[in-house]
């Protein structure tokens, strides 16, 4: 029997931050994960996290993961994968499949982040090759660098439909509609811009009725719902797509907590059965701990600091780092956690994380929006600069109105030009005097919500700079296609710049010349295929 002072089941974001923040301490970790890439999600975000610079923001999810492995090198952690943990039993022994022989494992801590698994909706047609799980289709394009389908049907706007359906027009599709049975988007206001400047049309009040096809999809027919959930006849509509995903929540995979016999509660804010643990992320049973997604559904960030807490936790625990330093560290954890937890989306999972262990779980409505700004929203954001200042020359137009926890347009502002203030949900406030249309703030904004709008050009005319991550990257001179908020086509305009340095993180802008009074419509051009 191999004896260990700790072992981590996982290693996703949770369990990696966990292992680094033990082994940092003296601790002797083995991390143990079936899959064959360590990471977890992480591999999988080509996104920029949200947060500030001490969640990472701006750095997209695959440097992330690797950064966590190189650190765990240099500590010396072990991480074995294709390395099936089969149970927990409560002498703290752990059944460990590694390839294709069994091996017993005593450990004196256990953390537990498995993560979480994805939610199905049952369907006439669901079983038919092309119906598939938004985190499958992650895997088969950003991992694999394969398309999962040509034209895909979203089912599901939290924050993972709207991702990936970015995510798939990265990756060459076409993204027919999304759809949802609530009444409005669920996932970020930001995220869902993004695809709606597309062209990505948004059903709300809407589920899937069907999938039609013979060996697989060849379309799908959808069907809206009324208050109480009920289809309504005759408001069906028919799409011609040979994918479609689902993005319909996630759940917990807290097998091997229930398992150990750990204490659960259940709460449907948190995606389930959930296990019920103290701040340091210790369960109710002595020594084992538990991290991440398998605590409840939330961001990566957030999976990351609970690692921290449960790693800093063991190292003392194990006697490697004294009280004082412990208490000092965790609480700076738990501060950074309240800005991630805090806004109209993380308010509701917060109050959640605080009721575990007495079981009661407060509910709250999350605030949601459609899926692009109106003109009357735009009027009232702290970020739109005048009408007189857009005429002096460039100035940031900050179109970020959701609480969304995130900073990074402040920090990356030398001039003092935007304002967030200490609690990060605030948005963005624009300062028009201060700014002088650096274009800083452009690339660095992980919901691309910034743009830079001159109007002071001759002949009447504006230019706009935009976000642009997809390819081919249009060329300077170019003739495009003009888009709205709402992906709607405007008319032709004249790529005058492309960008993309090394310090934009594989993120371009492109510069588009329009009529003036497109300046404050224009916010994307058509996709180049």
């Amino acid at each position: 029997m191999r004896r260990c002072e700790m072992v981590c089941v996982g290693a996703g974001p949770a369990g990696l931050a966990a292992a680094v923040e033990a082994a940092r301490n003296g601790v002797d970790v083995v991390v143990y994960d079936e899959n064959e890439r360590p990471g977890g999600q992480l591999f999988k975000q080509i996104h920029k996290f949200f947060g500030s610079r001490e969640h990472r923001a701006m750095e997209r999810g695959f440097d992330i993961g690797n950064s966590f492995l190189a650190e765990a090198r240099e500590l010396g952690v072990e991480v074995s994968m294709n390395s099936a943990v089969l149970g927990i039993y409560e002498n703290g022994t752990l059944n460990v499949m590694i390839r294709d022989r069994i091996e017993q494992v005593k450990a004196e801590r256990t953390l537990v982040a498995t993560g979480a698994s994805e939610n199905m909706i049952p369907f006439p047609g669901w079983t038919l090759p092309g119906v598939i799980g938004a985190g499958a289709a992650q895997t088969m394009a950003n991992i694999h660098g394969i398309r999962p389908g040509n034209t895909i049907l979203m089912v599901g706007s939290g924050n993972v439909g709207v991702i990936v359906s970015y995510q798939m027009l990265q990756a060459g599709c076409r993204v027919a509609a999304v759809i949802d049975a609530a009444p409005k988007i669920g996932g970020y206001a930001v995220h869902a811009a993004k695809i709606a400047r597309a062209g990505v049309p948004f059903f709300m009040s809407h589920t899937i009725k069907e999938a039609q096809g013979k060996l697989r999809v060849e379309g799908a027919t959808i069907i809206e719902v009324d208050a109480d959930w009920k289809p309504i006849p005759g408001t069906e509509k028919q799409f011609d797509v040979d994918t479609v995903c689902i993005a319909v929540g996630l759940n917990p995979m807290t097998q091997l907590i229930r398992m150990a016999g750990c204490k659960m509660v259940v709460s449907p804010v948190l995606g389930g059965q959930v296990p019920a643990h103290n701040q340091n992320q210790e369960t109710s049973v002595k020594g084992i701990y538990v991290a991440g997604d398998a605590t409840g559904i939330e961001e990566a960030s957030t999976a990351i600091i609970e690692g921290r807490i449960a790693g800093l936790a063991i190292a003392n625990s194990l006697g490697y780092l004294d009280d004082s330093t412990f208490l000092s560290q965790r609480e700076e954890q738990l501060r950074s956690m309240v800005g991630l937890r805090s806004g109209s989306h993380g308010e509701v999972r917060s109050r959640a994380k605080e009721y575990l262990n007495a079981g009661a779980i407060v509910m709250a409505d999350d605030s949601t929006r459609t899926g692009f700004l109106s003109e009357e929203e735009l009027k009232q954001g702290p970020g739109i600069p005048s009408e007189a200042r857009r005429r002096k020359g460039a100035v940031a137009v900050l179109e970020c109105l959701e609480d969304i926890p995130c900073n990074p347009c402040e920090s990356s502002c030398k001039y003092d030009a935007i304002s967030v203030g200490e609690d990060i949900t605030t948005p963005p406030r624009l300062t028009e005097d201060n700014c002088v249309g650096c274009r800083s703030c452009v690339p660095i904004c992980p919901g691309q919500a910034i743009f830079i709008v001159d109007e002071s050009l001759p002949d009447n005319k504006a230019a706009i700079e935009m976000t642009y991550e997809y390819r081919p990257l249009p060329e300077k001179g170019e003739i495009v296609t003009a888009l709205d908020r709402a992906g709607q086509e405007i008319g032709e305009a004249t790529v005058t710049a492309v960008k993309k340095t090394q310090k934009m993180d594989r993120t371009a802008t492109v510069i588009i010349e329009v009529p003036r009074e497109w300046s404050m419509k224009a916010r994307a051009i058509r996709l180049k295929r």
